[in-house]
């Protein structure tokens, strides 16, 4: 399945600041950075359940916000890019 997912972490505090580190490194382990707080994942129904949860352990529900949207897998056809091409291909191999 393909999901986009944003998130919005408030660094007010140095424990803010911690908590976006570890949202978007959690994120970089499943997907790609997109924009600043945004990331596209390609996830078999077993790795959505494991990231959701080590997602949602890393925020403060009450400071802290995640949106997670589920793009289906006719996903090129919902996704349109304009402007500066990260040359991302979430289909091809990855390299880590």
């Amino acid at each position: 399945m393909y999901i986009l997912v944003a998130y919005d972490v408030a660094t007010s505090s140095p424990a803010g600041a911690r908590r976006l580190r570890r949202v978007a490194k959690t994120c970089l382990d499943y997907g790609q950075r997109v924009q600043n707080s945004v990331f596209e994942c390609k996830l078999d129904p077993a790795l959505f359940v494991e990231f959701k949860s080590r997602v949602l352990a890393e925020i403060d529900g009450s400071k802290d916000s995640i949106r997670i949207y589920h793009l289906g897998n006719n996903w090129q056809q919902r996704v349109e890019h304009f402007g500066k091409n990260t040359d991302y291909n979430v289909e091809g191999t990855l390299l880590i």
